[in-house]
């Protein structure tokens, strides 16, 4: 079901998540060398701007997402731009996994923009497990994440310590940044993986 509602939404059009600008807080932290050129891997990609961007700053970047139709365009975007990323339709809850999206692990550095925050309480715990077969130790984990919310009637968002407490202690956090999106609290992170 969620896969053909992401989709649907990519069809008509209707994906203000999906604005093609690289946010200012990735451009920072590549662009300073706080997270080396390695893989790379974006969780929830979208149209790709992100995977692209990395692609372009010397990272061999993968980006997966569960809509086939952001994958495409994705697909078509980094052909245009002639810069060498690996797009893949998928559910980034099974990466890593034997019978899940195989990509080349482990990762030095994971990028998610809007993924965890968008799932249920239950599948927390399998993020976070997927998290740690695709990372490797020493890497980095980027991560935009809304604040608790509602929306269409249904509560999404993480604050700050369910962040914690759901990643656990292995990730250090290195920083955290507030901001605002809807009228409502939204976070950037980056941590390193210590264990």
């Amino acid at each position: 079901m969620w896969k053909q509602l992401w989709n649907l939404f990519y069809l008509l059009g209707r994906t203000p998540w999906d604005t093609e600008v690289t946010p200012p807080e990735l451009i920072e932290v590549v662009e300073r060398g706080q997270i080396p050129p390695g893989r790379a891997l974006d969780i929830g990609c979208g149209t790709g701007t992100n995977a692209i961007y990395l692609a372009q700053h010397s990272f061999e970047a993968v980006g997966v997402d569960i809509a086939y139709l952001a994958i495409w365009r994705a697909r078509y975007k980094a052909w245009r731009e002639e810069t060498p990323v690996k797009f893949y339709t998928g559910d980034v809850l099974k990466l890593g996994m034997k019978r899940g999206l195989i990509i080349p692990v482990p990762v030095d550095f994971v990028l998610d923009i809007g993924c965890l925050h968008s799932l249920i309480e239950k599948q927390l715990y399998s993020y976070t497990e997927m998290l740690w077969r695709v990372l490797r130790i020493g890497g980095f984990y980027m991560l935009y994440a809304w604040g608790p919310r509602e929306l269409h009637g249904r509560s999404i968002g993480l604050s700050p310590d369910k962040i914690r407490a759901t990643l656990g202690n292995s990730l250090h956090n290195q920083w955290i940044r507030e901001g605002e999106e809807g009228g409502a609290p939204s976070y950037w992170y980056l941590f390193e993986r210590l264990s």
